[in-house]
């Protein structure tokens, strides 16, 4: 019997392990898709990883306070790097204006849809 709910228990457990990065992703639940916003800032970090490629950059308010911004890519390296991206693409320090679906809660966040480069380059997440 003890041998039985070892096994039994290793298998929920080998589940739960396996399933759990499902249940953590959220998709674009936190995302206001039916609405887009531009924000202008300079990058302060580009990380090419998993789960989604992410960029950080600082934009000024209306006010000139300085908002730090979480820009989230569609996909992965991968999915990015069948659209024409590298980890190369953007540098920090470079001037970028980003165009996504803002936070629903309002928080300087976005799902980005595109960014415009300072010599006016437009790059997409995806192929469009």
């Amino acid at each position: 019997m003890k041998a039985f709910l070892s096994s039994v228990f290793t298998v929920l457990a080998g589940i739960l392990i396996v399933c759990s990065p499902v249940w953590a992703h959220h998709g674009a639940s936190m995302f206001d898709m039916n609405h887009l916003i531009s924000v202008k800032g300079t990058v302060t970090a580009f990380d090419w990883e998993n789960p989604h490629v992410m960029i950080y950059a600082d934009a000024a308010s209306a006010q000139g306070n300085t908002q730090k911004w979480s820009i989230e890519l569609r996909g992965g390296p991968h999915v990015l790097a069948k659209a024409g991206w590298s980890k190369d693409t953007i540098r920090v320090g470079d001037q970028i204006t980003f165009v996504g679906h803002p936070n629903k809660k309002g928080l300087f966040n976005m799902r980005l849809q595109k960014v415009v480069f300072s010599n006016g380059m437009q790059l997409f997440p995806k192929n469009p």
